[in-house]
C-alpha cells in the first residue's frame, strides 16, 4: 500500500496506533482526498435500498483495558454492551480477554475468549467464543483477520466465522486526534443446527473520530452501519448504531486501533 515516495515515520499515537511501520509521505491535499474517497466508498457499500429490509437504531458501548505482561506481550480485558430499539433495550453483553504477542514490527498475534449473553428481545442462547487473530499495521492502514469458534449453550455443534477487517486512520493533529473509516465482512464457512447458515452473513462499516482523552486513554466515537443481506427466506436488516469505544492502554508501546 506504500506510495512511490520515501517513507516518513509518523509521530506515534500513545495508546492509539501501532506506529512501528512508517507511513508514505503524502501532500496534505492528497491525504485529505484519500480520506474522503475512502469515506465515500464505505457509504456506497452501506447504501443498500431500504425497501423490504428491517431497520434498527442501536447503541454500542465497549471498554478495553490493555495490561502489559512482558515487552512484547499483553492482555486486553474487554467489556461490551449493545442496546437496540427493536429488541427492547440491552440485548447483548460480552465479557472476555485477548492475549496478544508482537511477533514483528507492526504485527501481533492474538488468542482470546468471550462470554456472550442474550437479553430482553434477543432470543438467542448464550455463547462461549474462542478467537484467533493477526493484526498488521501498514502506515495509516490497519488490517485484522479474525477467526471465531462459537459454542452455543443450547446445542452441541460448533459455528465458525471468518472476519477480515481493514481500517484507515487519517491523523488530524500530532496529539492523537484522527478520522477513521473501517470495513469488516463476516463469512460463515459452515451451517449449524442452531441457526448459522453458510455464506456471506453481514458487513460492518464505521466512520468516526479517534479522540485522545489522556496520555494512556483514547476514545473512538463513530457511526456504525451493519447490514445483513436477506438469506434463507429472512428479510435483510440494516442497523444504525452510535458506537463508543474507550481504550485504556497501560502497555509500554502503542496499540493498533481496530473496531469490534
Amino acid at each position: 500500500m506504500a506510495g512511490a515516495a520515501d517513507p516518513v515515520k509518523p509521530a506515534p499515537f500513545r495508546g492509539n496506533a501501532e506506529s512501528d511501520i512508517a507511513a508514505p509521505a503524502m501532500l496534505p491535499a492528497a491525504r485529505s482526498l484519500s480520506a474522503l474517497a475512502l469515506t465515500a466508498a464505505l457509504f456506497l457499500l452501506c447504501a443498500t435500498p431500504a425497501r423490504a429490509q428491517q431497520q434498527d437504531e442501536q447503541l454500542w458501548l465497549q471498554v478495553n483495558t490493555i495490561v502489559p505482561l512482558a515487552t512484547d506481550a499483553r492482555v486486553t480485558l474487554e467489556q461490551i454492551a449493545r442496546f437496540s430499539d427493536r429488541q427492547d433495550g440491552l440485548y447483548q453483553t460480552e465479557f472476555g480477554g485477548l492475549l496478544e504477542y508482537r511477533v514483528a514490527k507492526g504485527v501481533q498475534l492474538g488468542f482470546g475468549y468471550r462470554d456472550v449473553g442474550a437479553h430482553n428481545g434477543n432470543t438467542a442462547d448464550g455463547e462461549d467464543r474462542l478467537r484467533q487473530q493477526v493484526v498488521a499495521t501498514f502506515g495509516a492502514f490497519t488490517t485484522r483477520l479474525r477467526v471465531d469458534e462459537r459454542f452455543s449453550r443450547g446445542a452441541s455443534d460448533t459455528a465458525f466465522r471468518i472476519r477480515p477487517l481493514i481500517r484507515y486512520n487519517h491523523r488530524l493533529n500530532p496529539h492523537g486526534l484522527a478520522l477513521f473509516v473501517s470495513h469488516e465482512s463476516f463469512i460463515l464457512p459452515n451451517s449449524t443446527s442452531w441457526g448459522q447458515r453458510r455464506g456471506y452473513e453481514r458487513m460492518r462499516n464505521v466512520v468516526g473520530l479517534m479522540l485522545p482523552v489522556a496520555p494512556t486513554v483514547s476514545a473512538d466515537v463513530g457511526y456504525l452501519n451493519q447490514y445483513r443481506p436477506a438469506r434463507g427466506g429472512a428479510r435483510g436488516q440494516m442497523d444504525h448504531a452510535l458506537s463508543l469505544q474507550l481504550t485504556i492502554n497501560l502497555a509500554a508501546h502503542p496499540v493498533a486501533p481496530t473496531h469490534d
